[in-house]
């Protein structure tokens, strides 16, 4: 059974749990319980939007990009869970506050809670830091920086067509699992619109410590981007081929120009 042990230094994954007799230990029985807890508390509790807004400003003035924050047509948590529809479009209000911000833009960053508060609490301030370093390197017209409560993926669509941005970027709270309540995920969707389905985006997934990390993500969402710009698409036809030598930490990422 040793080559579990080394195995489990690769993943999270419940893999070669030790048991006694026909049952699973109790240390890993109370290790699944408090990840449960844990999952159910990413879903339940929401993130402490102020603070995060106070963040995003931070981030946005030295570049001179508001922070907007924003609601979705759920009014409640409750509401939120049981009806996605309501999540992907943006409250009458929503919509008049960000009418104004309208602009010729290159890209629009939105982060949204989704289905994991402790996601964004904890993830979205940090990789913002870093993505917003790379969208600074390339030349590309940066929107505000919207915060949206109760949505969904789809709500970046409406939000992109509102700003007349080409492309929306969601930074999502995902689904937690029960090795990690804590994951990211990136959308990219070029020419963003009410209507446009699943299949027109590009998805990131696991973005966290101990997953996809923050500076990998990012490398991979610049080149995404890049690449939808200059082939104007975005989904299942812009395939992956980032290739090795697209580092983030390279002096000189492709410009807008390029």
């Amino acid at each position: 059974m040793a080559f579990l042990e080394e195995w489990k230094q690769f993943s999270n994954a419940r893999i070669g749990l030790h048991r006694f007799g026909g049952s699973i230990s109790t240390k890993e029985v109370l290790k699944f319980r408090l990840d449960h807890a844990r999952a159910k508390d990413a879903v339940l509790l929401s993130p402490n939007f102020f603070k995060l807004l106070e963040d995003l400003e931070t981030l946005g003035k030295p570049k001179k990009n508001p922070s907007i924050f924003v609601e979705s047509k759920a009014h409640s948590k409750e509401e939120y869970l049981l009806r996605p529809d309501l999540g992907r479009r943006l409250s009458s209000e929503s919509i008049t506050k960000l009418q104004p911000f309208a602009g010729e833009y290159d890209l629009v960053l939105i982060g949204v809670d989704g289905l994991s508060a402790k996601a964004i609490d904890e993830n979205l301030i940090p990789f913002y830091k870093i993505l917003l370093d790379a969208v600074d390197k390339t030349g590309l017209r940066l929107g505000p920086l919207v915060l949206s409560k109760w949505g969904r993926v789809a709500i970046g669509d409406e939000i992109g067509e509102v700003l007349n941005s080409k492309i929306s970027i969601i930074v999502i709270g995902e689904r937690p699992g029960l090795s990690s309540a804590d994951s990211l995920g990136v959308y990219i969707t070029y020419r963003p619109q009410v209507g446009k389905t699943d299949e027109s985006r590009n998805c990131i997934s696991n973005v966290r410590p101990g997953g996809f990390g923050f500076e990998s993500a990012v490398a991979k969402t610049m080149y995404l981007v890049l690449e939808s710009i200059r082939r104007k698409l975005s989904g299942v036809d812009l395939k992956d081929e980032m290739p090795p030598e697209f580092l983030l930490k390279s002096k000189d990422l492709p410009s807008l120009s390029d």
